[in-house]
């Protein structure tokens, strides 16, 4: 018993020691707290005493923070430099069906930056390549002799004109004796031929040209006539050889309107789809896009065909006696039946350029003169005609007494609300005939573009507008009209637009390519001054 309450006593006495340190040291951290306090109080963050540790752990870690923040500012500035660069753009055009990239539109440089490569048109040239008789090969045994063929052009002449059947007679007599050139003519044309002697049918060098009609245009069973045969052995009475067989659109090189412009369309018209060079000859009343002089025939057949060069030295250019010289200093062409006077101001201070050698260096300057793509659909969307179209499309009101009504889109957009005796759709080449009339502006028929002239409408906000070659226009009779509407192409061709029925108006993809006797602007120029008077008055007496 006495041992245990030893123990006990020692035990209590330990933990009252414990607990007597245990007070101390809470006392002790008291009077530290205390302290620290009033030295903060009294000396602020500066302090001494406590803030040198405080601050430099804290700075410490500032310190790791921002050397971290740097390194990796660093490191991503070395990642830019080296994979961070500018996005590149590309440009295209799109229209309905597809993108092409080959444009003249380009982004250059680092920060995309828009170039033209050059202008949207310009003046087109075709010239004949050389042809070597004999294939070039290494073994001379085995070379081929190869023949070209000789060139065809196909020749339209003015009907009941016995002045130009002469001149085309005289042409075709020197084309076939001393060039070896083949003629194609019409069967109109090989009639008034079979009262001239002088001329052998029989020749192979003459052939009949009887083409038949482009697969996909025309209306009713054209647009899926597909006529592989031969044509028949007579055609208009006229009697075919086998040896013989008639020409067809693919077979001339050249063609050659002696008339008017209402021939040069006609040759359009034939050819619905791809068109040769046509060299528009004078033999009509105005003769707007036929600049070359019915004198001038033969040799410009030869420099168009490449059997006659004109280079800088020669001194053979085509003949212009005919040419006449005013007293202001504009020289013209006396075409063909067209005597109207020329009145211009004198430019003797305004150095103009000389005018183009034709064929000059055996480049032939042409006018590439845009169609429009026309399509008639019903109103259950069916395809009711087709037509290549030269100068316009026009739609009136036809015999009915009540305006015309037309809902016009844009690319699937809407347009106008056409109220008037009707809207012209046309190319720059007739951009000098209806729509000229009817208020339309005057465009150069190298500007590929589309122009929408209303006729008459019957509000005062409704003008001539240009759009781009690009489009494509529709115009549709509303289920609402009062009557229906009537549509032309080229004046031919007319056909009754039902409620519901559409036309449909685009570019087409084949030209028709018109050789000048100087070049696109000049001709043209030369045509609105002789045709029109562009901008002819007395001038002014100086002061």
């Amino acid at each position: 018993m006495l041992f245990i309450k030893m123990m006990t006593y020692h035990m209590s006495n330990k933990i009252l020691a414990i607990q007597l340190y245990i007070i101390l040291l809470c006392h002790v951290v008291r009077a530290f707290t205390s302290v620290q306090h009033n030295i903060q109080q009294r000396y602020g963050s500066n302090c001494p005493i406590i803030s040198t540790r405080l601050h430099s752990t804290v700075e410490e870690g500032t310190q790791k923070s921002s050397d971290n923040t740097a390194a990796e500012k660093i490191k991503i500035n070395d990642t830019q430099k080296q994979s961070l660069v500018k996005r590149k753009m590309e440009v295209a055009w799109c229209n309905h069906d597809s993108c092409y990239t080959a444009i003249r539109e380009q982004v250059v440089g680092e920060h995309n930056h828009f170039e033209l490569t050059g202008p949207a048109t310009g003046q087109v040239v075709y010239s004949w390549e050389k042809y070597s008789m004999e294939s070039q090969t290494t073994n001379k045994e085995s070379a081929k002799l190869v023949v070209a063929s000789p060139p065809a052009v196909l020749l339209l002449v003015k009907h009941h004109e016995e002045e130009l059947i002469n001149v085309a007679v005289d042409a075709i007599e020197e084309l076939i004796n001393n060039w070896g050139v083949q003629v194609l003519v019409d069967s109109t044309f090989r009639k008034d031929l079979d009262k001239i002697d002088s001329i052998d049918l029989d020749s192979d060098m003459i052939r009949l040209f009887d083409p038949q009609p482009v697969t996909g245009f025309g209306s009713g069973e054209q647009l899926n006539n597909i006529n592989d045969n031969v044509a028949d052995s007579t055609t208009n009475g006229i009697s075919k050889s086998k040896e013989q067989p008639p020409a067809d659109l693919s077979d001339a090189d050249l063609v050659v309107t002696l008339g008017g412009d209402g021939l040069l369309m006609y040759a359009a018209h034939v050819f619905s789809g791809p068109v040769p060079p046509i060299l528009p000859v004078a033999g009509g009343s105005m003769g707007f896009l036929t600049p070359f002089a019915r004198e001038e025939m033969l040799e410009a057949i030869l420099i168009s065909l490449g059997l006659k060069v004109i280079t800088d030295d020669d001194e053979d250019d085509i003949d212009d006696s005919n040419t006449t010289n005013d007293s202001s200093g504009l020289t013209i062409s006396q075409r063909a039946l067209n005597n109207m006077q020329i009145e211009a101001t004198d430019r003797d201070d305004y150095h103009e350029k000389p005018p183009l050698k034709f064929g000059n260096n055996n480049q032939i300057c042409i006018s590439m003169r845009m169609r429009l793509d026309c399509r008639i659909f019903s109103s259950d969307g069916s395809l009711k005609s087709r037509y290549a179209v030269l100068n316009e499309v026009v739609i009136d009101r036809g015999s009915s007494p009540y305006l015309a009504s037309l809902e016009c889109f844009c690319d699937d957009v809407h347009l106008t609300t056409v109220q008037a005796d009707g809207i012209i759709f046309s190319t720059p080449t007739g951009s000098t005939a209806y729509s000229m009339a009817a208020g339309g502006s005057v465009v150069h028929p190298a500007v590929p573009s589309i122009l929408v002239t209303p006729i008459c409408p019957h509000v005062l906000s409704f003008r001539s507008m240009v759009f781009p070659d690009h489009v494509v226009l529709r115009c549709y009779v509303p289920s609402d009209a009062r009557s229906s509407a009537c549509v032309y192409f080229d004046g031919q061709h007319r056909t009754e637009l039902n409620r519901g029925d559409s036309v449909q108006i685009k570019m087409s993809a084949h030209p028709v390519p018109t050789i000048n006797r100087q070049d696109h602007s000049a001709d043209w120029l030369s045509s609105l001054k002789s045709n029109f008077n562009f901008n002819t008055r007395v001038k002014q007496k100086p002061l």
